[in-house]
């Protein structure tokens, strides 16, 4: 019996599947005129891009490498220049977010609120079909990983105020003055520079909302 329980254990060791390693993660910087952005891709697609000093920022467990020549990362470079430059509207990038199935379908919906606009976390969770979620989708807006391109920054409150962002308040103002939006008023906030100039960064870089 021994010998069978033995073997039996053999067996299954030798079967089971060899633990799986974190897939690559491979990161381009990009200068921002609101500050140095980190890149992140898979190899196919982009899965973030974050501010220096935002709230939430990639984990470092998982293997990285250098994806300067990568084509994701070259594209989104390229876009987010046109974007802040040259008045780009749209990103045409492949995407792949990581999150929970909620967190996509809110972020899906950010990439739906258009250039110049904002809505409120109670549209959002309409357009989700549930107006009681605009809590849920609050914390999902927070955790966009790819800021700018899925445009958590026009979300703003429902009486229109400002509200938090990750890679800070003054950064937020900034975008949506670039796009031209109506801009909520806040208090002890730096007034944003207009679209038609040069933008600048911040001066104040550790932010946490």
């Amino acid at each position: 019996m021994t010998r069978t329980t033995s073997a039996a254990s053999a067996a299954s060791a030798a079967s089971a599947p060899v633990g799986t390693r974190e897939p690559t993660r491979y990161e381009a910087h990009y200068e921002s005129p609101l500050g140095q952005m980190l890149l992140v891709a898979n190899g196919d697609a982009l899965t973030g891009v974050y501010f220096s000093h935002q709230k939430y920022f990639p984990p470092d467990e998982q293997a990285r490498r250098d994806g300067g020549d990568l084509a994701v990362l070259r594209a989104a470079r390229q876009q987010l220049d046109e974007y802040f430059h040259d008045g780009r509207r749209l990103f045409e990038l492949d995407l792949a977010p990581e999150g929970t199935p909620f967190q996509k379908s809110v972020w899906d919906e950010l990439r739906r609120i258009p250039f110049g606009e904002t809505r409120s976390y109670g549209d959002l969770a309409h357009a989700l079909g549930d107006a009681n979620k605009s809590r849920a989708v609050g914390a999902a807006n927070g955790r966009n990983p790819i800021s700018v391109i899925v445009p958590c920054h026009r979300v703003i409150g429902a009486n229109g105020t400002l509200t938090g962002y990750a890679g800070g308040l003054e950064r937020k103002l900034t975008l949506l003055s670039l796009e031209g939006a109506a801009l909520p008023s806040v208090p002890g906030a730096r007034s944003p520079t207009t679209r038609h100039t040069r933008l600048s960064a911040p001066a104040n870089l550790a932010f946490d909302f």
